[in-house]
């Protein structure tokens, strides 16, 4: 190929140096975020934020709603910033160009450690409910549901790996089966309603005849409903492999996050529909529950809704950590190994292979994925930081070119929201394990001082490297393409 020619659909530049192909377009953002976005918790367990409201119907289905907008708000701050930065890692990218290299550091530090923690606890979700109905009532083994959760790991590491286009279809298959999930129970609930039985509107017609909850609670049920929400971040991490990101980002953004706020309402509406509060809160799944009373002749339709959301939530979160370890790796905050592209398919293998090994780590003693519970924390502080570059962006480049700008106050809002967030657990119901997870997030300047600060180098380092680049059959960003 001459030089000074461009092919991005071909994974090359205008130099004709090889990068990431731009593959993702308006369907495939929408699928990765709303895919991200619904995992099993909307089936399994929308209970946190019913019991937090002290069973006040019309207190969780506001809070719902303004969980719904909160979320829409972070992700039209990300949208900014991946249109005028429309480069791999996401927040990691964004925190570096706009605080400084040892916060960007101390984010992948604790990225590195808690989103492959993640990524093991839906694999090993997903292998209870894909194994759990062949045991019946009897508990299903150990390890077998280890063994089918390495599986599901590698294999999405490995399709991830070869081919981000069938990654993408992937993704889009399994978003429209739980959408379509999600969409039977929403309008079950609704036919119910318009048919007005006493005991399918009960609920609703004294929705706020319950105890009003304290501000502690209030903030408990946030936790649950933003917790139902997290992933809306997504977008960013694949914001250099998006098609024509100044127009595609921001309209995936609005709307996948609208309707996803959309289907939460409606499936919650026809929980109730159905169950009364207690029931709820008493029900280990409710969407099974649900189930149960309303299709008893096809529930297991349910159980299997669950296992394939959880499927598209893990892809997703696959494909956004090895675009996130790429990045760091790019910038010289993880080995050198992890930023390099396949020379067959233009993908991150390595980066992908790095991140499949660490959450398969957490797998086999799968009491580690406990530990990052109390890191629940270090995601708000992180979301902050990015909306905080927002703002320092704005004011320090104000030249940069910006083809979505989002209101400026929303950044500020969602910086107090994440401050908020990170505070909350500490103050109400501190625990020495946050301690713990606060010293080994800034644990990560004692490798950034010796390793990226001071540059210390082991030349057996550059041997295991060249050696890897071999049996990979991978090369660096910037090799030229023939």
């Amino acid at each position: 190929m001459e030089k000074g020619l461009s092919d991005p659909a071909k994974g090359e530049n205008e130099d004709g140096e090889m990068q990431l192909k731009k593959t993702i377009g308006y369907l495939g953002g929408v699928s990765f975020i709303m895919g991200t976005i619904v995992g099993a918790g909307i089936f399994v367990s929308p209970t946190g934020v019913l019991k937090y409201s002290l069973l006040n119907v019309g207190v969780a289905l506001i809070i719902w709603t303004i969980c719904g907008i909160i979320s829409l708000m972070g992700a039209l701050c990300y949208a900014e910033l991946g249109t005028a930065l429309p480069l791999s890692g996401g927040e990691y990218s964004h925190i570096k160009r706009a605080l400084g290299s040892p916060l960007a550091f101390i984010f992948i530090w604790t990225a590195v450690f808690n989103k492959p923690a993640s990524n093991a606890a839906r694999a090993l979700l997903f292998a209870e409910y894909a194994i759990q109905p062949f045991y019946g009532e009897c508990p299903a083994p150990e390890i077998l549901k280890k063994c089918l959760a390495l599986a599901v790991l590698w294999f999405l590491g490995i399709l991830n790996g070869r081919s981000v286009k069938m990654a993408t279809w992937v993704q889009t298959v399994f978003t429209i089966l739980k959408m379509m999930a999600l969409s039977v129970i929403a309008i079950t609930g609704i036919v119910l309603l318009i048919r007005g039985k006493k005991e399918n509107t009960a609920r609703f017609e004294s929705a706020f005849s319950g105890d009003i909850p304290d501000a502690a609670q209030i903030a408990e049920a946030f936790f649950q409903g933003l917790y139902a929400y997290g992933g809306w971040w997504s977008l960013n991490y694949m914001a250099e492999e998006v098609k024509n990101p100044s127009k595609n980002i921001p309209w995936t953004v609005m709307t996948a996050l609208p309707s996803v706020t959309v289907f939460y309402l409606l499936v919650n509406v026809s929980y109730l529909t159905v169950l009364t509060p207690k029931e709820m809160v008493s029900s280990v799944a409710v969407a099974v529950t649900w189930a149960d009373r309303v299709i008893p002749s096809v529930a297991w339709i349910i159980p299997v809704s669950v296992a394939i959301s959880i499927f598209g939530a893990l892809n997703s979160s696959v494909f956004t950590l090895g675009r996130l370890s790429y990045a760091g790796s790019q910038s010289g905050h993880l080995p050198a190994i992890i930023s390099m592209l396949n020379v067959h398919y233009w993908t991150p293998a390595p980066a992908m292979i790095f991140s499949t090994v660490t959450a398969s780590i957490f797998i086999i003693p799968s009491d580690l994925i406990a530990l990052t519970n109390y890191f629940g924390f270090s995601l708000w502080l992180m979301i902050g930081f990015t909306c905080a570059s927002l703002i320092v962006l704005r004011y320090r480049e104000p030249n940069l070119h910006r083809p979505y700008k989002v209101f400026l106050p929303v950044a500020y809002g969602m910086v107090a929201v994440s401050l908020f967030l990170v505070c909350a657990p500490i103050v109400w119901s501190p625990k020495v394990q946050y301690i713990y997870a606060f010293l080994f997030v800034l644990g990560g300047l004692l490798l950034y001082l010796p390793f990226v600060h001071f540059k210390i180098h082991f030349e057996f380092v550059d041997k295991i490297t060249c050696y890897l680049q071999l049996l990979l059959e991978v090369s660096h960003a910037n090799c030229k393409c023939e």
